[in-house]
């Protein structure tokens, strides 16, 4: 098995990146001119994903003009949040109305997606589907992260995620979940923390490890050093 429908979230605000972020979304900030959003796609494009669903919400239009303008060789879908912001949880939601697929890959497009991750996330993929699980997120250490001041989110150990006073894990902004997660939830605002702290309290959110380096745009500062690494 394998997974055709890439996820990417760029409804965000931003707000760390003002005031670049108050004229252009973040997805479209650039790293040795390329956009945040193009090397995300480039990089599903790499993964044999076949369809791609981004949902938007600040800024939009300039996002769907971007891959309008692009042309990527890939099917993408625009798909809008709507009056309201939905966060991570509320837009997932939002999209997957939109596919018939089961299991789907989900990406943020603030982490530097490069060639490393391919092979890391076929693994992970076969993993998921060799283990028959619902859900997986993959994670950094602390030390390998760019950003050394970003904190973990959580522990590491055979494959599983906990939570405890020292995470040293860091989620890095690729997940592949099951439709059955979001069998229960309605249309609103909320967080994906939110199914995976009831996965937590089950013991049963999975984590897989990456051993690349890993750039995140955190803030203003860290885009600006990004820009000159």
């Amino acid at each position: 098995m394998k997974i055709n429908t890439a996820l990417i979230l760029c409804a965000g605000l931003g707000k760390r990146l003002n005031p670049l972020t108050l004229s252009t979304p973040k997805p479209l900030l650039k790293l040795k001119d390329v956009t945040m959003l193009e090397n995300c796609i480039d990089t599903n494009i790499k993964l044999g994903i076949k369809r791609i669903l981004i949902n938007t919400f600040h800024l939009g239009p300039q996002i769907s003009e971007f891959v309008k303008i692009k042309k990527f060789p890939i099917d993408i879908q625009i798909i809008e949040d709507g009056n309201k912001i939905l966060d991570t949880g509320g837009g997932v939601l939002n999209m997957i109305k939109h596919s018939q697929d089961n299991h789907f890959i989900v990406f943020n497009p603030d982490t530097l997606w490069h060639k490393n991750y391919v092979e890391e996330i076929h693994t992970m993929q076969k993993f998921y589907f060799s283990k028959k699980l619902n859900n997986i997120l993959l994670l950094s250490h602390r030390k390998l992260s760019f950003d050394q001041n970003l904190k973990g989110d959580f522990k590491l150990k055979n494959n599983l995620l906990k939570k405890n006073t020292n995470n040293d894990f860091i989620y890095i902004g690729c997940q592949i979940l099951d439709r059955a997660l979001f069998e229960n939830y309605k249309e609103r605002i909320f967080s994906i923390s939110e199914i995976w702290d009831k996965l937590l309290e089950k013991n049963e959110l999975n984590g897989f490890e990456s051993v690349s380096e890993f750039y995140h745009l955190t803030n203003l500062n860290i885009f600006n050093k990004l820009k000159d690494f």
